[in-house]
């Protein structure tokens, strides 16, 4: 498969010390709309920014043409610290955002998350300006309080599998029509939590909402 970008390998300085992190740049030529930035699920359950939903989605993001960063949130891989609840996790991420953001001045975020990282990067990515759409991949709602986003009108994409075992169809269903702004919701018949034997429906969401919403994205051919 054809690479479209450079890859560099860092860390990032986080509230409590240096986070591991993976920066894609995409090698065509012009300014991209969009840098975008994926949160990456549960470290107590062997979350990590090279799991596979994580890595597919940077993938079809970087065929499209932007810039994306992924990280270790605290106590994960190489990072400094200790699992915090998703609470020291929230700064983790406005840590990545503000990298994010020095590397391409100017130019608005796109926030992406897997299961656990869908409630850290969405909290943090409807709460600062700079980030103007969200997309929540496998929201845990089973678990997890996602009534923050009663109050962020920002466009939002969610991709859910429909046999997903910490998110019921319904349930999820539920929260998504309830929410203000332009949202969409992609269920993948049969797939559960982890998107396994769909990762090509799930990848093909992704993309159609993105050039949909981005007339000049283009799927860079392989």
């Amino acid at each position: 498969m054809q690479i479209h970008h450079d890859s560099q390998s860092l860390f990032l300085q986080g509230p409590v010390g240096h986070l591991e992190a993976i920066l894609w740049t995409p090698r065509r030529p012009g300014t991209p709309p969009l840098a975008a930035l994926i949160c990456h699920p549960h470290p107590l359950f062997g979350g990590t920014m090279h799991n596979k939903v994580v890595y597919n989605a940077a993938k079809t993001m970087d065929a499209l043409g932007l810039p994306v960063l992924r990280f270790s949130f605290r106590g994960t891989g190489l990072s400094a610290g200790e699992h915090d609840k998703g609470r020291g996790e929230q700064d983790d991420a406005q840590a990545a955002v503000d990298f994010l953001s020095a590397q391409f001045p100017g130019t608005p975020l796109l926030m992406a998350g897997f299961s656990f990282g869908s409630f850290v990067g969405l909290r943090v990515g409807c709460r600062d300006s700079r980030v103007t759409e969200l997309i929540g991949l496998g929201i845990p709602v089973n678990s997890t309080d996602f009534s923050f986003l009663l109050e962020c009108p920002k466009p939002k994409l969610f991709v859910h599998g429909a046999e997903d075992q910490f998110g019921a169809r319904k349930k999820v269903e539920e929260v998504v029509a309830a929410l203000p702004g332009e949202n969409r919701l992609v269920v993948v018949e049969q797939a559960d939590h982890f998107f396994a034997g769909h990762l090509d429906e799930f990848n093909a969401a992704i993309s159609t909402w993105l050039t949909e919403r981005h007339a000049t994205l283009q799927p860079a051919s392989s």
